[in-house]
């Protein structure tokens, strides 16, 4: 048995991290072209100004992408380049853009997958409070507005948000990634509450404009992996816990309130006044109907009788591997919110160079896909409704703070020559998906 036949095969990329032309035809920017402005914020100095350059070669881009085989793609869109300003005067040379670039997909058979929100905030907007002002869902939602008449004639399934764990951790707690903050929890509240708000809106207005779309979010999650068979539901347990703690990081916090309309008991009651006032229309709002939940699973954690075994495989950013990431992260989704998933991310950065043939070999991520894909297909084949896979990522890329170091693409970016050069998993990846995963 395979996965389904309808499968999305594709691979992601973020619009900061490949598109370049940071201030080309009208766009403005973003927190993270002012964070990268910083001394010491990004390893070796490095910035997203040019990256990959895609905004120039999307052609390029997307024709390699139907060489290889992809059905599908992954993309976000820069806010900043829509609206310069965040809100008000719509750019229509920064929108014309993904409109090619949405033609070009399509002109091959790959299905376009539009991200609304993967990081790059308008600084204009960062400037009013960003996430933190309560009109910021209201800005959402006027953008939201603006992509989806632009391209919802033609992109049929939409991303509301990457991650907001993440840029609310990393960029707003731990002040690693932008804006660089470091917030304490009750600020962190008021701002998780106005993203779940510009979520809903984002959903509401998606189903006004485009009423055949299929719509979600995407979170990143890291699976609890039962050491045992026993320790299966102290897994589950733990994996969709959420205390007043750190409570950004909870899966239960981001998915509770969207597919059931309240936020964790436990939490309520540990924040008590510290939480922000909200309203049923409120809860209604964020709990508008999805479609799907994407999960972005990179690693994973054992819950049970488990010490971690000296010299565990890790990869080149030193994160440790685990073969029933994905099988787990999928089950325990589906046993908790019955919905679509999507792995809109999941991939492994390795030491990669272009060796004396002039070819990129790279058994370490053939293999760690292998094993990866394999634990999905268990998920698939015990009942769990998986739509798809997106490989992270498409090509080497600006790696947020970490610079151009890490290399997660199929294909490699010589960013001296903007060359690429499909890695030897590419065209392993094309075979899984001539053959839908079968010989996994």
């Amino acid at each position: 048995m395979s996965f389904r036949k309808d499968f999305a095969w594709g691979a992601a990329t973020a619009s900061y991290q490949i598109e370049g032309a940071w201030n080309e035809d009208g766009k403005a920017p973003s927190i993270w072209d002012v964070f990268c402005e910083q001394p010491g914020k990004i390893d070796d100095g490095e910035n997203g100004t040019v990256a990959c350059d895609h905004y120039h070669r999307y052609k390029e881009d997307v024709k390699l992408m139907a060489e290889l085989g992809l059905n599908s793609y992954r993309f976000s869109i820069a806010w900043a380049r829509i609206m310069p300003d965040g809100t008000g005067a719509v750019n229509e040379k920064g929108l014309n853009f993904y409109s090619m670039l949405v033609d070009e997909l399509l002109k091959y058979n790959i299905t376009p997958y539009v991200t609304l929100y993967h990081w790059d905030l308008p600084y204009a907007l960062y400037l009013k409070g960003g996430w933190l002002n309560p009109e910021s869902s209201a800005w959402f939602e006027e953008y939201t507005r603006a992509v989806a008449k632009k391209l919802g004639d033609r992109v049929k399934h939409f991303i509301t948000f990457n991650e907001p764990s993440v840029f609310m951790g990393c960029g707003c707690f731990l002040g690693e990634h932008a804006p660089g903050l470091k917030l304490e929890t009750r600020d962190l509240l008021h701002m998780g509450h106005n993203i779940h708000l510009a979520h809903g809106k984002a959903v509401k207005v998606l189903r006004e404009l485009v009423p055949d779309a299929k719509v979600g979010i995407t979170l990143a999650t890291m699976p609890a992996i039962p050491a045992t068979k026993a320790d299966e539901k102290a897994a589950y347990d733990s994996y969709f816990s959420c205390t007043k703690n750190l409570f950004f990081w909870s899966d239960a916090y981001w998915a509770d309130p969207i597919v059931f309309g309240k936020y964790p008991e436990k939490l309520l009651k540990e924040c008590g006044d510290m939480f922000p006032t909200f309203t049923d229309d409120d809860m209604k709002l964020i709990s508008q109907k999805i479609d799907f939940l994407g999960q972005n699973i990179y690693q994973g954690r054992y819950v049970g009788e488990w010490k971690r075994p000296a010299g565990t495989p890790h990869t080149e950013v030193g994160w440790d591997t685990f073969d029933t990431a994905l099988e787990w992260g999928v089950k325990h989704f589906t046993k908790r919110y019955n919905l679509p998933i999507y792995i809109t991310e999941n991939g492994i950065s390795c030491h990669d160079w272009v060796s004396l043939d002039g070819k990129v070999h790279d058994p370490n991520r053939i293999d760690f896909l292998h094993r990866y894909l394999r634990g999905l297909k268990n998920a698939a084949e015990s009942g769990c409704d998986v739509m798809g896979y997106f490989q992270w990522s498409f090509m080497d890329n600006f790696e947020w703070a970490k610079g151009f170091n890490p290399r997660f693409g199929m294909v490699f970016c010589d960013y001296q020559t903007q060359k690429r050069i499909p890695k030897d998993s590419a065209f392993w990846y094309k075979d899984v998906i001539k053959t839908n995963g079968e010989n996994l």
